[in-house]
């Protein structure tokens, strides 16, 4: 199991709202969400202003529509804590277990980069053959 599958496996037990990772954890967590996500948004990356705490950590997203939100990564999974980077002035919002999930719902342009990095790379296995 990858480290990224053994983040999100953490997210769907049931102790997932007590789960506790140092600084250091969450930020390789978020590490392995940026590079799993990176070429499907416009800019994705740790919050230098919000302070990570035992209990997650705030990303910067910049979608394909330029759209600007600060995400919160938790053991409960991905919500949208605010409408433009460094703001986590709206917690409380709809929970998203992966980012595909989240990504999914704020960014149209997002379905259409990964629909079409599949088309890719099952082209591209065909080209093997």
């Amino acid at each position: 199991m990858s480290r990224r599958d053994e983040g999100q496996v953490a997210w769907m037990r049931d102790d997932a709202d007590d789960r506790v990772l140092d600084e250091e954890q969450w930020r390789l967590e978020a590490q392995a969400v940026i590079k799993d996500v990176g070429k499907h948004v416009r800019d994705l990356g740790v919050s230098e202003r919000l302070v990570s705490t035992k209990r997650g950590i705030y990303l910067n997203l910049t979608t394909l529509e330029d759209l600007r939100f600060c995400v919160e990564l938790s053991a409960a999974g991905f919500a949208v804590v605010g409408n433009r980077h460094d703001d986590a002035s709206n917690a409380g919002n709809e929970r998203f277990e992966t980012p595909y999930s989240l990504l999914d719902f704020v960014s149209p342009q997002y379905r259409n980069s990964f629909g079409n990095s599949l088309l890719d790379k099952l082209k591209e296995l065909n080209d093997r053959r």
